[in-house]
């Protein structure tokens, strides 16, 4: 099944000569104009593989700013999750889950081993986005600088894997 229509979204063909950097700069640019982390990541992998959708930034929305500021999961990392299910995924319960269970490991294990954590009050020293105290220090730090960072690496880790994904389903 096309991707475009196991999505419901509209497919353009997607750009061969997209490079992981450019995904990454298309993350960080979204990031820059004022989406958030997860909204940014997804937008760039969805437009790398030539897929457009409005719900696809309000999906990821909830899991932005570790989790609604939630000191949850860094929202980098969900946004680059998000990704990977949307190109990887399933459509129907007959279809196998592994293809994105596998690279969703891998995301996981490399998003990891780049930072340290997955956390996302970990990952900004301690912030708590949810507290009037957090965001300050968010702003006083220029944590943002850490987002842009976390942000940009989690789009070129997941489309990195998605890509070396569709080299394995060819061979």
């Amino acid at each position: 099944m096309p991707r475009a229509e196991a999505t419901g979204a509209s497919l353009e063909e997607p750009v061969e000569t997209t490079s992981m950097a450019d995904v990454r700069h298309s993350a960080e640019e979204l990031f820059s104009s004022g989406l958030f982390c997860a909204e940014s990541v997804i937008l760039a992998i969805a437009k790398a593989q030539g897929i457009e959708s409005e719900l696809l930034p309000r999906i990821a929305t909830g899991f932005c700013s570790g989790m609604a500021r939630s000191c949850g999961a860094c929202g980098a990392l969900t946004g680059a999750i998000m990704a990977v299910s949307l190109i990887l995924g399933r459509s129907s319960a007959r279809e196998p889950v592994e293809p994105a269970y596998r690279a969703t490991r891998r995301v996981i294990r490399e998003f990891e081993s780049a930072f340290g954590s997955r956390d996302c009050k970990t990952l900004l020293g301690g912030c708590d986005l949810n507290t009037p105290e957090g965001r300050k220090m968010f702003k006083e730090q220029n944590l943002e600088a850490r987002c842009l960072l976390f942000t940009g690496k989690a789009a070129e880790i997941a489309a990195r894997i998605i890509n070396e994904s569709d080299d394995e389903s060819l061979g």
